[in-house]
């Protein structure tokens, strides 16, 4: 579903000869390939839906990163370039959640869990992600955790 929904818009971008769009959305096509092409061989295959978000994230947080490397270099038309692209990949993904529902997530996975120090951080943050994997910035995530088991 997801994976058709980036080949239309990509055929729509190419049509509106929108380039800056057409190209994010040819890159995003190329990593889903990629991703395939790695699990060819894998014994266990995730869903196609899955995949594709797993895919989107890293190429959001990738995208981040780098946003926060040119403009601490200087160089901002490389982070404009890098945030134009994050655009497009973030339509496709799944609304974020705010820092208020992280909180709140990992509050009730703590009781779930009778998590009470750091030594459960692994287990939280575990479940936190099988619950609200596609939603949620782990990176973020963590700080909250510690926060909340501390």
């Amino acid at each position: 579903m997801l994976r058709e929904n980036i080949q239309a818009e990509t055929v729509t971008a190419m049509k509106a000869k929108d380039k800056d769009r057409t190209a994010a959305l040819r890159l995003i096509g190329a990593k889903i390939k990629d991703r395939d092409i790695e699990l060819r061989t894998a014994d266990k295959k995730p869903e196609d839906d899955e995949l594709v978000t797993d895919v989107l994230l890293k190429m959001a947080k990738q995208r981040r990163e780098s946003i926060e490397m040119y403009e601490d270099g200087g160089r901002q038309e490389l982070a404009d370039k890098e945030k134009s692209e994050l655009a497009v990949i973030e339509e496709f993904l799944p609304k974020q959640m705010s820092e208020e529902e992280t909180r709140a997530a990992i509050a009730e996975i703590k009781t779930d869990l009778s998590a009470e120090g750091m030594k459960d951080m692994g287990r939280v943050m575990a479940e936190l992600k099988s619950r609200h994997g596609a939603t949620l910035d782990m990176s973020k995530a963590s700080s909250l955790v510690k926060e909340a088991l501390s």
